[in-house]
């Protein structure tokens, strides 16, 4: 996405999409539809292409001047969320066009764009994204598919690509393919269609889950595209294409990933009203709610707070925010698969059954912790990001953050911003140690320190938020499903949790690879505020009793 303004769509129009997409959903996918494709493992192509023909969901992503709706990154967060509700397979189909046309829509010509967005916008063409291959996997870099130039008389005449592709999403189905490939001037992005000679596909990958999507190898065998279908006219420009995009796509994947858990806990939240142990309904018992409900509660929605305000600057034109979108995804796609986790063991045996969804929501939204960039990719990412970020302040970066939040404790003391910056000045202390004891010659210190980088972050965004809807600020096409008070308590069990993470995690690894010798362990459990932190828990109990009368709707 180019660093521009986007309004999107409006209320109305927002509300009105999703409306359609849950009578649809209704109509067309219930339970036991979503099951036997599951079962069968069946792609519904009938039912992704009318949600194109019917629904015109294609639109969203396409800008007005190509026939679209020009949605911005928030409406599409929000249809997205929606989607994973439904069934993550079936949104992978829808996602796998948009991912697939990315190329043209930040890289390709003018008159590119107009046909091939035209096409998605009009015809409701799929498409398939092209990069990962078999050896590479997600390194972009280590491309094995070769384009070579078809010339005569110092004229470029077409190319020729050869090479394979791997875990393609929509590779058996598409109309139109974007193919990455090395040119001689470097990394290039093409379009192929379905049927030009030499390229082929190979059978549906039986996975584990998402079974109802597409999902098959390419191989391409000295395929013969024209010249117009290099992306953008000029060589060379692919990992610019493919990076400018990733703040955004993986934005999507979060998105299915908050949608999934959710709807996981929506069936275990009603089972627990119904079913009776002990003498009472379970919904009753802090045993289920306090360990199987209430803390994926807490992480989806600090999850939705870091995709929200993620997808806002995006929409303002703050940038690609490729780290803030690894986050988003990080936090989500990890949340949503633990809690989906957990509503099996909520249903007890019954979740363990084909029977009930949350087996297959569970073997469905593992996936969005692999594709888009692995978790491990993602914490990556965030790590040597933000590592860079304290060097260059000289260790201020995240005391910076903490002294922010302070000053939104002095203005708002209910949304537990103090704690956030407990845990920002604790993680500032790690990040410190880790450089002068040089702990990120480690790479697992390096990948768990962009764990404890996103929960931080996330703390310190929720706390916002949950400022910003008391005084009634928050984006009104926002999720309203907690009320401000409930959505402060959510904020505070949060901070609480982060902070105890922070402080006792970051001083393990620290520790652990030799860090802080036991002559100074005291002085760095100060340095980290260590006390503090603990006796910041004070309250927790009583903040996931708040959270569970919100979700039990209890007075």
């Amino acid at each position: 996405m180019s660093p521009t303004t986007v309004s999107g769509l409006d209320q109305e129009t927002l509300d009105m999409t999703l409306a359609a997409l849950a009578s649809f959903a209704k109509e067309r996918l219930p339970d036991h539809i979503l099951l036997e494709l599951d079962r069968t493992d069946e792609f519904p192509e009938d039912i992704v292409r009318a949600l194109g023909s019917e629904l015109g969901i294609q639109l969203l992503f396409i800008p007005e001047e190509f026939n679209g709706l020009g949605g911005g990154s928030f409406d599409v967060y929000r249809v997205c969320e929606a989607m994973g509700r439904i069934d993550l397979g079936i949104a992978t189909g829808v996602l796998a066009t948009f991912l697939g046309s990315e190329p043209l829509a930040v890289g390709g010509t003018p008159d590119q764009q107009k046909l091939w967005l035209g096409k998605i916008a009009d015809e409701g063409v799929l498409f398939a994204y092209g990069a990962t291959e078999p050896e590479a996997g997600s390194d972009l870099g280590s491309l094995r598919t070769i384009a070579t130039r078809v010339e005569q008389d110092g004229e470029c005449l077409g190319y020729r690509i050869t090479g394979a592709k791997q875990w393609i999403s929509n590779g058996g189905v598409a109309d139109c393919y974007t193919i990455l490939a090395n040119t001689p001037g470097g990394p290039s992005w093409f379009v192929v269609d379905r049927n030009t000679q030499g390229f082929t596909h190979g059978k549906p990958e039986e996975k584990h889950g998402i079974r109802a999507s597409n999902t098959a190898a390419l191989a391409l065998e000295d395929v013969f595209v024209e010249p117009d279908r290099l992306i953008g006219g000029v060589e060379g420009q692919g990992l610019v294409q493919a990076q400018s995009v990733f703040g955004y796509t993986r934005l999507m994947v979060a998105a299915f990933g908050l949608g999934a858990g959710w709807a996981a806990l929506d069936r275990a939240i009603p089972y627990s009203e119904t079913r009776i142990q002990a003498g009472g309904p379970l919904s009753q018992k802090q045993g289920y709610t306090h360990k199987l409900i209430v803390p994926h509660v807490v992480r989806l929605e600090a999850a939705r707070a870091f995709i929200e305000d993620t997808a806002e600057k995006i929409d303002a034109g703050t940038g690609i925010l490729n780290t803030e979108g690894a986050i988003a995804k990080y936090l989500a796609t990890e949340s949503g698969n633990a809690a989906a986790d957990a509503a099996i063991q909520a249903l007890g045996g019954y979740g363990y059954t084909h029977e009930y969804m949350v087996e297959k929501i569970k073997r469905d939204v593992r996936i969005t912790t692999i594709y888009e960039g692995t978790s491990e990719i993602m914490e990556m990412t965030i790590s040597r990001d933000r590592w860079q970020a304290h060097l260059k302040t000289r260790g201020r970066h995240y005391h910076d953050e903490a002294e922010r939040l302070e000053s939104l404790h002095a203005a708002d003391p209910t949304v537990g911003a103090d704690v956030a910056a407990l845990a920002a000045h604790a993680l500032a202390e790690i990040l410190e140690r880790s450089r002068t004891a040089r702990l990120t010659r480690h790479q697992h210190v390096l990948f768990r320190l962009g764990e404890l980088i996103s929960k931080t972050e996330a703390a310190g965004i929720l706390a916002r938020r949950a400022a910003a809807l008391r005084d009634g600020s928050l984006n009104p096409k926002g999720d309203r499903r907690f009320k401000a008070d409930q959505f402060a308590a959510i904020s505070r069990a949060y901070a609480r949790e982060t902070a105890h993470a922070v402080a006792l995690d970051g001083l393990r690894w620290v520790l652990g690879a030799g860090g802080v010798g036991s002559s100074d362990l005291k002085t760095f459990q100060n340095a980290v505020r260590l006390d503090a932190i603990l006796a910041a828990q004070d309250g927790l109990l009583a903040d996931y009793e708040l959270v569970a009368d919100a979700v039990y709707h209890r007075s």
